[in-house]
């Protein structure tokens, strides 16, 4: 899959769900939208069912909501975005983002249910072993069981772990069994990770794959979603108060990780999709104008103040979130192009 085509594909995907939530909440409550576009620019295909237009238009990168009355210079009525209750235009709002969670839920369960679910083994089998590192110079091959080191037995993965980490720039003596072959050695010597803090010979566990089913897949894509969810928003709180490093990615960056992923297939393509969902509905959240999270905060004030806010206000707000965004698009981007080694 290349690189063009998988990144339509993930940008599609995900402002198609975000835009399908607005339009879902939109019909239920009452407004009226006139458009519901797949894609930008010119119109490829379009067809009016009822009031609304449904188009497919020539750049297939997402998708479009013509919700009536979002515009207040349009000509308002009844059934105008303005003229529905503060809750009914919060949840028209949050429904975007909130459908940037419900996709990952989705994909993680067609992952779960077609792939199964991979698990760390416990048991001291070496699985797969970095080249260049000390256990691939000592000749340990995937497959081998460790069975002591330096004469202290070994009983599982963790136990193992444990004695390679707390002995970087230490000569061990491992023992290890290969197929029929017992009581092999290799000397080696773990080297010390500078970011982790401690000894590495460069070895990962066996996977063990175990395969839910359809009750248990809906749960554990939920349960992954939920955790992801959790460590951005962690993230992001670290970022904000300067804690961790904003390492930020732009379009380009998006499209360049998406290409690279699809290499690896659909399932990982999947993965993805769904953690870059998770991504794009938190950030969306953000009380920062010209966001959705934006939108829900000036609604909120509305209510507080039983009014809307002056016209000149708004556009003074969306023009400063407006100046933001493309600040951190320009930033982000410039890092994408850094990457690529072009400067």
């Amino acid at each position: 899959m290349s690189t063009v085509i998988a990144t339509i594909f993930v940008f599609g995907l995900l402002i198609l769900f975000h835009e399908l939530g607005h339009f879902i909440t939109a019909k239920s409550v009452g407004m009226r939208v006139d458009e519901f576009a797949i894609g930008f620019g010119p119109k490829l295909i379009s067809r009016k069912v009822g009031e609304t237009i449904y188009s497919i238009r020539i750049i297939p990168l997402g998708g479009f909501n013509k919700i009536a009355g979002m515009d207040p210079d349009e000509e308002q009525d009844e059934r105008s975005f303005s003229a529905k209750p503060i809750w009914a235009r919060m949840l028209v709002i949050v429904a975007g983002s909130a459908m940037n969670f419900v996709l990952p839920i989705i994909l993680l369960f067609i992952v779960f249910m077609s792939s199964g679910v991979d698990t760390p083994s416990n048991q001291p089998l070496i699985g797969a072993i970095f080249p260049e590192k000390p256990a691939a110079t000592a000749g340990l091959l995937p497959g081998d069981r460790i069975t002591a080191v330096n004469g202290s037995p070994i009983d599982s993965w963790r136990q193992f772990v444990s004695v390679i980490q707390g002995n970087a720039g230490s000569k061990l003596t491992i023992t290890y069994t290969r197929g029929s072959e017992s009581g092999k050695t290799a000397i080696l010597t773990p080297e010390y990770d500078e970011k982790g803090k401690r000894g590495i010979i460069g070895v990962t566990p066996q996977i063990d794959k175990y395969q839910p089913g359809m009750l248990e897949s809906a749960g554990l894509a939920a349960k992954q979603t939920y955790i992801v969810a959790q460590s951005m928003l962690i993230g992001i709180g670290e970022m904000i108060t300067g804690k961790s490093a904003a390492d930020v990615a732009g379009p380009i960056g998006v499209a360049q990780m998406a290409g690279e992923v699809a290499q690896l297939g659909i399932i990982p393509l999947l993965q993805f999709a769904a953690f870059l969902s998770i991504n794009l509905g938190l950030i969306n959240l953000l009380p920062v104008p010209v966001l959705d999270g934006g939108h829900v905060v000036t609604l909120a004030v509305e209510g507080l103040r039983g009014k809307p806010l002056d016209k000149n206000q708004m556009q003074f707000i969306q023009m400063i979130g407006f100046a933001l965004l493309m600040l951190l698009f320009v930033v982000a981007t410039f890092k994408d192009i850094s990457r690529l080694k072009l400067f």
